[in-house]
């Protein structure tokens, strides 16, 4: 696709945000209260990858309480329940007119560069832009990670991505493969199993995590022993961190664990990680056992950290047995005939591609992800924001966004003095 024609001169503003989600929005209130002139830019509209790519019983796994975007606290009446999808986007939306964020929506950025220490972007429509600080805040969830392997799907089957389904109804008839067990694979099976439907499943490595336990929300737990504000650099995996999967649970009903056993048990079909199409035939990995013991083993260390907590600090705390299996794979599954199992469509639940190329500037590593320190990147007035483990675990969220958005306005306001101080001189 050829390059747009620029049509216009260059417009100012001190800082520009590319991004008008949640940690773009944070990010302009701390800078509005800064009295720094910025702008937003926002490809589609405020919070559209929740209007978007969540499926319509999408509800947050961190409890209500924890939506505490700077001046912008959950202010409902169930702080321990967990929002719904449409209610994570007003939410999301009622912040943004709460206190006036400069977004311009439809706008995207296909170039970003630099010259003579100031940033020039230049937007989808062919608008030039410059700035003396930017602010990368789209995330790392921009293309649907899809393996090349689907492409030899029979034809007739349905294919669906996490960010495309939206609910039983909208599948064809026949089985489900729901391939992925992240959070949004478990609970897509969860959500084809409640409807009745016939549920073939490719089980992955992700951990997962109790809901509930000794009493309280595990959230609750993990809180209270700091595991929300453990910054990368004092983790035991380091950087790796990044790149580790989430636990899955769900928020659904009120919240609840997610027992892949149990859906087994009930009739959902388990199978190793997907490894191939073979003609009409899925070829998975003989290690369905050993995902299912690791991810109870997971849920079962989340217990035993609480339960030495508790001990520790003497809290009086109803005792509660680990997790015991309540049912086991007999034998390892090869794959499934597609045919023989009538399956009607096939749910991708394996990811994004982060998608930073068009940032032209020494900033990214050689996986095409932002090199960063909490946020602050080698180039001077160049910053990323809402990044899983940007600082600590809860940046990716709700509850933590903002304190990194705090931390950037406060570094973007000393860079812009000292920049203005050195283009004086």
């Amino acid at each position: 696709m050829s390059r747009p024609t620029v049509r216009s001169q260059p417009r100012h503003r001190s800082v520009l945000v590319v991004g008008g989600g949640q940690a773009g929005l944070s990010v302009s209130h701390c800078l509005k209260a800064r009295g720094i002139d910025h702008l937003i830019f926002e490809r589609d509209s405020i919070a559209s990858a929740w209007k978007t790519q969540r499926w319509d019983s999408f509800c947050l796994v961190t409890p209500n309480w924890q939506c505490d975007l700077p001046g912008f606290p959950y202010r409902g009446d169930d702080p321990h329940g967990f929002i719904l999808r449409d209610e994570i986007v007003a939410y999301v939306e009622d912040y943004a007119r709460s206190f006036e964020a400069p977004v311009r929506e439809g706008t995207g950025i296909r170039l970003l560069t630099k010259t003579g220490g100031r940033f020039h972007l230049e937007t989808d429509a062919g608008e030039a832009w410059t700035a003396d600080g930017v602010v990368v805040a789209t995330g790392g969830y921009h293309r649907p990670k899809i393996p090349a392997a689907a492409t030899q799907l029979p034809a007739g089957i349905a294919t669906y991505h996490s960010s495309t389904y939206r609910n039983p109804a909208s599948l064809p008839p026949g089985g489900v493969l729901v391939v992925g067990t992240g959070q949004s694979g478990a609970q897509i099976a969860e959500d084809l199993h409640l409807a009745g439907r016939t549920v073939h499943l490719c089980v992955g490595s992700a951990p997962r995590s109790p809901r509930r336990y000794r009493g309280r929300d595990v959230t609750d737990w993990l809180v209270d022993m700091g595991h929300y504000d453990m910054p990368v650099d004092r983790h035991p995996l380091g950087e790796a961190v990044r790149r580790k999967a989430n636990h899955y649970l769900t928020g659904r009903d009120g919240g609840r664990e997610l027992d892949l056993r149990k859906f087994a048990s009930e009739g959902m079909r388990l199978y190793g990680r997907f490894d191939a199409i073979e003609g009409t035939s899925v070829r998975t990995r003989p290690n369905l056992a050993d995902n299912l013991d690791n991810a109870d083993a997971s849920a079962n260390r989340i217990r035993a950290q609480i339960d030495d907590w508790i001990a520790a600090r003497g809290i009086a705390a109803p005792a509660e047995a680990h997790y015991a299996p309540v049912w086991t794979p007999s034998g390892e599954p090869a794959g499934l005939d597609l045919a023989a199992e009538a399956i009607g469509s096939v749910v991708w639940c394996t990811g994004f591609h982060a998608d930073f190329g068009w940032i032209q500037r020494p900033v990214l590593d050689g996986a095409g992800q932002p090199v960063h320190r909490r946020g602050e990147t080698n180039d001077p007035g160049l910053y990323v924001l809402g990044l899983p483990w940007l600082h600590t675990w809860g940046s990716g969220r709700f509850s933590g966004v903002g304190r990194d958005a705090r931390f950037i306005a406060e570094r973007i306001e000393g860079f812009l003095a000292a920049d203005g101080e050195r283009r004086r001189a």
